[in-house]
């Protein structure tokens, strides 16, 4: 048993790996203390996969990925194994979409306890033997029969009565269920030219669900296991309807055709057996029913084989069961010589139920004594009505869905949550941070749902970039069929090229995609065996919604990257790619999404229920936390340098250390606009290009403000902790427990409100329905109800662009409202870290870390409103020296000096997007006089600076003595405002030089570097993709393929940040199209 497991779980997890060698340990050490082990879900669903992939009498092999498993390992009675298997039928049956699938229930123990379906299919028909001996139904099921009418079912004892279910739990004696008639999908045979054909009154039902057989996996054996998939034609056409031994419907059918049937001569039987098949798949694709031809099967069956072959080196196949009984030789598996083996995991025969079952009372006894226990459909209360709650509640347990976020600054994780939540009405749900996330399950998803944001210009947030690494790795090994050759998946890492398959032609035509397998297999061959088809990921369900703002040109590409990939890996799309935009409209598009995605999630997994639809609906609507789930609690503070579990940007702060001293330089003042260099002491190590992440602190004049208008706050300065309400489901019910806040650190509320929490951001929609709900004055609630909530989203979103107000503003604006102080700090944001290109060489100043800081000042309103100030820069510039400032380093290896030195560099960096490159130059410098020293040269360097005027060239005096040091070779500069001077751009100085550009770049495979706002980088990216393709005498096709591969080199390097108050007008301009496109999706 143990060499078994280990065969079976390796797959699952890389061999000799440490979560292979835990697993392993584990189940030693659960067999060593019980006999036993239990197979986790992933386990199990793999094998139960893999014992259909299998199968060798199973012709329809190639789906085997797409199996949907229940996993009802739980169920210890007859009526929750009955109402496992009324769900498992609807599901599959899928109103005539036929769906695979298999349901589990626990596995066997000694041999004493099992739990068995005693039917060997789940639908069959009723035979009754007549005393002339004649049988009445189907003659395969006799004795079967006889078995119910002893157990006391009725019969109505027509020709199509469906059995019941006869089921045992645990050992016990059996009980029987009637099936309800609409549970049960019945096809009305007809023929599409012998009109008499429906008068011969034949049928059969649309599912066909073997389940009597024993299902092995890793050394134990699941003694009921029912699993389905759908029909092939001959298995009703010929062996259901025409074999001797059943219907035996080959003779009359031949009589009505008015053939000879006397003689074998006149053929009667092939051709009467060829209509009888013909009425079968018209009568399936007449009710768009799924069905599939056996021409058909046996193509797909040689396309699984083949693939087979190269994947496993064999394909174990029981060629007397693989070739149809119908046109055998004209059929492709005729012709191919077959191996037949046994593999496990596997689906094997076992005895009949009702001749090993050892009865409790006796089984002679039951013949004279009443039925022991009768049961109807309507009898058991759980499985009462299909759209009843307590239906959709024990679905809840079968299946999984999984909910996946990536995040920058926690939107994304408030809307997974968020999404959690809701899932959680009638889903099995979990949320993972992507981080967190193992990949090896995702391939045995039932319900995946992403909700991730996009990260500057295109790039993925930092806990989505191994995600996204491994998900192209995916698609790769499965796309080369290989199991390792990490080497190919170099494309991965690279984030411009996760921007570039975010902008496809897949991604721009992403539809609502469902699988339709009726029309696969109906259709042509080449339609079933297509790659999406049969990916990996072929049995996931999935959904993303991507967040961005439209300000950047590369919108929301992580989310379509991560969307196009699930959908070429074989996912199933339940929802096209749905985008919140943050310039406009971000939370109305989630609400809008959010029930849209659990309605059609519902339809999929047949849990449509009213019900439960409305409850998931109000929880949309309503808050998630309460008064009553959150509250602060007196504690010990947590030392500021003392290590954190939690990663969360917030307790950064926890991992960062005390820098002093702090020297400013300013570089540029006036009464709009300051610059400064700041020179911070810190042994961190770093490289230039990386950024310095810095904590800042709130105004104190805004903490005051808003902790004086808060709700019976306490003691400002006493250490209090925030405690969220847990609810957990359990066997003995739901635990409710007070848990810390994953986020915020035990401190005081002053010191909370003042380095932890955002009060600068305006509250979105759900902050302020907090605030209409605690406001006391009624005009106020009104106001904050209608003209800032969901109601008119528009008209909140501009009152949040025109104000931009901050925390403070607000409750000046509603004085009203005066919020609980432990409710407002769970809705509140963390205050993320500000993040500063380096601005210094490691190598020139040891021990020091340059930034180069603007500060930011401005008025909101067109320039009419209150002065705000921007968070970072300001602190920086008002700290003192004997402050303690908290910074860590983040890494930005795609923005590094080429290891290559004597590789030409580009630089672009109008304003201060010239911070990192002070730090290449000063870098450059070191490296240049150590390669003197050696004999060498080093790369050229070309550095392309803007600002508005003259005396806002900043560094000038620096760039001037590199360049009569040689370090830099050539510096331009262009001026947009100055007066006298034409409105120059970077651009426009890059395509004077375009002949040296492309020299640079192509013929001696220089590097290309761009520091700045996301417009000016896409304005430089268009211009010099121009020079190329000009130059290079490139057509569309070919410049757009050498961009892709300059990336991939690595040699296109951006380091991009967001919207500035230089770039309003663009602003402006994005949100008024953001606008535009929310209208346009109603």
């Amino acid at each position: 048993m143990v060499q078994r497991m280990q065969s079976s779980a390796t797959p699952l997890l890389t061999l000799n790996s440490p979560a292979h060698v835990s697993r392993w340990e584990q189940v030693q050490k659960e067999v060593k203390a019980t006999d036993t082990y239990h197979l986790t879900e992933t386990e199990l669903v793999f094998g139960a996969k893999l014992a259909w992939r299998n199968s060798v009498r199973c012709i329809g092999r190639i789906q085997w990925s797409k199996l949907q498993v229940f996993d009802c390992r739980y169920v210890t009675t007859t009526s929750g194994m009955f109402e496992a298997l009324c769900n498992h039928i609807k599901y599959s049956t899928n109103k005539g979409n036929i769906r695979s699938a298999i349901t589990v229930f626990p596995q066997r123990t000694d041999g004493k306890h099992d739990f068995k379906v005693w039917n060997p299919q789940l639908l069959s028909y009723a035979g009754y033997k007549n005393p002339d001996g004649t049988v009445l139904g189907d003659p395969a099921n006799v004795e079967f029969t006889e078995e119910c009418i002893k157990l006391g079912w009725k019969p109505s004892r027509t020709q199509w009565d469906i059995l019941p279910l006869v089921l045992s739990a645990n050992g016990h004696d059996p009980d029987y269920f009637d099936l309800p008639q609409e549970l049960v999908l019945q096809v009305p045979l007809t023929h599409p030219t012998f009109d008499w054909f429906e008068k011969l009154q034949l049928r059969w039902y649309a599912l066909p669900a073997v389940s009597g057989m024993l299902f092995d996996c890793g050394g134990l054996e699941f003694t009921a296991a029912p699993f389905n998939g759908w029909y092939m034609i001959t298995e009703i056409g010929c062996r259901n309807l025409c074999d001797v031994q059943r219907l035996n419907m080959l003779e009359p059918v031949a009589l009505r055709m008015g053939l000879d049937t006397r003689t074998p001569f006149t053929l009667w039987k092939d051709k009467a057996l060829v209509e009888v098949n013909y009425a079968v798949l018209h009568s399936f694709q007449s009710r768009n029913i799924t069905i599939v031809d056996h021409h058909t099967a046996s193509e797909t069956f040689m396309k699984h084989y083949e693939n087979e072959q190269r994947l496993r080196n064999g394909c174990p196949a029981d060629w007397v069961w693989i070739v149809p009984p119908l046109s055998g030789s004209v059929t492709p598996v005729f012709h191919q010589e077959m191996a037949h083996y046994q593999l496990k995991p596997s689906y094997d025969y076992q005895e009949l139920a009702w001749k090993t079952h050892l009865w409790n009372k006796g089984r002679d006894s039951n013949k004279t004594k009443k039925p022991r226990r009768k049961f109807h459909f309507k009898q058991i209360a759980r499985a009462v009505k299909f759209t009843s709650k307590l239906f959709g509640h024990a679905l809840s347990r079968r299946i999984k869905a999984t909910v996946l976020y990536a995040t920058e600054t926690g939107k994304s994780e408030m809307y997974a949550k968020k999404l959690n939540e809701i899932f959680g009405h009638a889903f099995n749900s979990q949320v993972y941070c992507l981080d967190d996330y193992d990949i090896s399950s995702i391939e045995h998803e039932a319900l995946l749902l992403v909700v991730t944001s996009t990260f500057g210009n295109g790039d993925p947030p930092e806990n989505g970039e191994v995600f996204a690494q491994n998900l192209y790795a995916l698609k790769m090994n499965d796309s080369a069929g290989l199991t390792n050759g990490h080497d190919k998946f170099s494309m991965a890492s690279s984030k411009s090229f996760i921007k570039a398959n975010s902008q496809t032609e897949l991604a721009c035509q992403h539809t609502e995609r469902r699988l339709d397998r009726l029309e696969s297999l109906r259709g042509s061959v080449s339609d079933v065996m297509a790659e999406d088809t049969f990916g990996p990921l072929s049995n996931v369900r999935f959904a993303v919604f991507a967040l961005g703002s439209s300000a950047y040109p590369n919108f929301c590409a992580f989310g379509k990257y991560v969307d196009n990939l699930l959908g070429e890996l074989g996912g199933e799309r339940l929802l096209k790619l749905a985008q919140g935009d943050e310039m406009c409209g971000q939370e109305q598009a989630f609400r809008k999404w959010a029930p849209e995605v659990f309605r059609v999630a519902c339809e999929t997994f047949c849990l449509d229920d009213d019900d439960t639809f409305l409850e998931a609906t109000i929880a949309l609507k309503s808050p998630t936390l309460s008064a009553s789930t959150v509250r602060f609690m007196e504690t010990k503070a947590e030392p500021m340098d003392a290590g954190h579990k939690n990663p969360d940007p917030a307790h950064l702060l926890q991992y960062c250390k005390k820098l002093l001293p702090l020297n400013h330089i300013s570089l540029y003042v006036s009464c709009s606009r300051a610059t400064m260099l700041i020179h911070i002491s810190t042994e961190l190590p770093y490289l230039p290009g990386d950024h310095v992440g810095v904590f800042a602190s709130n105004r104190p004049e805004m903490v005051e403000g808003i902790l004086a208008r808060l709700q019976s706050p306490g003691d400002l300065n006493v250490p209090v902790e925030l405690q969220i309400m847990k609810e957990t489901h359990t066997s003995n019910g739901v635990v409710k427990t007070w848990e810390p806040h994953e986020r915020l650190p035990a401190c005081s509320l002053r010191t909370l409100f003042t380095k932890f929490l955002d009060i600068t951001t305006p509250p979105d929609p759900n902050l302020l329905q907090h605030f209409s709900s605690v406001a006391t004055d009624p005009e106020e609630q009104q106001r904050l109800r209608l003209s800032c909530l969901f109601q008119e989203p528009a008209a909140f979103e501009d009152w949040r662009h025109w104000r931009f107000p901050h925390l403070l503003e607000v409750l000046e604006e509603f004085p009203s409202v005066r919020p609980s102080a432990a409710l407002l700090a769970a809705q509140l944001s963390p205050l993320q870290p500000r993040f500063y290109s380096i601005s210094s060489s490691p190598m020139v100043h040891p021990g020091q870390i340059h930034i180069t800081v603007a500060v930011v000042t401005y008025r909101t309103q067109d320039g009419e409103g209150p002065i705000h100030y921007g968070v970072c820069s300001n602190y920086l510039r008002n700290i003192n020296e004997n402050e303690d400032i908290h910074v860590f380093v983040r890494s930005a290896s795609s923005f590094h000096l080429p290891n290559d030195m004597t590789r030409p560099i580009i630089m672009v960096g109008p304003g201060t997007g010239i911070a990192p490159f002070r730090a290449f130059w000063q870098h450059r410098k070191y490296q240049r006089d150590n390669l003197l020293k050696a004999g060498q040269t080093i790369g050229k360097a070309w550095l392309f600076f803007g600002c508005r005027q003259r005396s806002l060239d900043l560094y000038r005096k620096e760039k001037q003595d590199m360049l009569e040091d040689k370090v830099l070779d050539r510096v331009f500069l262009a001026l947009s405002r100055e007066p006298t001077i034409p409105k120059t751009y970077v651009q426009d100085l890059i395509r004077k030089e375009a002949a040296t550009v492309y020299q640079k770049i192509v013929v001696e495979n220089g590097h290309f570097y761009v520091c700045g706002d996301c417009t000016m980088a896409e304005h430089v990216l268009q211009m010099l993709k121009q020079i190329i393709q000009e130059h290079g005498r490139m057509t569309d096709k070919d410049v757009e393929n050498y961009m892709l591969k300059f990336r991939d080199e690595n040699r296109y390097h951006e380091d991009i940040f967001g919207i500035t108050l230089r770039t309003a007008e663009v602003h402006n301009r994005s949100r008024e199209s953001a606008r535009i496109k929310m209208a346009s999706h109603p």
